[in-house]
């Protein structure tokens, strides 16, 4: 699937501004570690993307109606990464694309949060204030930090080295992100 495939079935399904910003910083951060890992960089950025596409439309079905769709089409590699991007799925974690998937979707959320709070946005965000908020339970209360942990566990790294690379990804895209 190409981007501009996905981007089709993402604006189809899709049209909450802060959660296209969401799908395009995942997009964003997948590519990015694709390429860290030697990895499939169009496969990764797509599933990024369209990691949430059908939750505004259903979300009492998330994801299984991306999830489905996508099967249908054959992308079933980015299916099943849809499919185990909550670890209380319970969805087996078999591949990096899976477990970098989960890694870098609540986090990314919640550094785009930290941005929002900052006069400055990502310009002078450091690892060890996303860090000292993840601490904080009331900031970005509805972002799962068991989720955030467990994703930079199974991926295998160092959790203030994902934030870095993460905050690094933003930045680069900043004007284009607001944050």
């Amino acid at each position: 699937m190409t981007r501009s495939e996905a981007r089709a079935i993402l604006n189809e399904l899709t049209t909450n501004p802060s959660l296209l910003r969401h799908m395009r910083s995942l997009e964003l951060v997948m590519e990015a570690y694709a390429e860290k890992f030697g990895e499939d960089k169009e496969e990764w950025a797509v599933a990024g993307l369209l990691h949430d596409a059908d939750y505004e439309a259903y979300p009492e079905k998330h994801p299984a109606v991306i999830v489905e769709r996508l099967r249908k089409l054959n992308e079933t590699k980015i299916a099943h990464a849809i499919s185990a991007h909550y670890t209380k799925w319970n969805v087996p974690y078999t591949n990096m694309l899976d477990k970098a998937l989960l890694a870098c979707d609540e986090l990314t959320g919640f550094i785009i949060a930290c941005c929002q709070v900052r006069p400055d946005g990502v310009t002078s965000l450091e690892p060890k204030s996303v860090i000292k908020k993840l601490k904080d339970k009331s900031f970005a209360a509805k972002v799962e930090r068991d989720e955030v942990y467990k994703g930079a566990e199974l991926l295998g790294v160092d959790l203030p080295e994902h934030i870095a690379f993460i905050i690094d990804i933003l930045r680069k895209n900043k004007d284009e992100l607001g944050i």
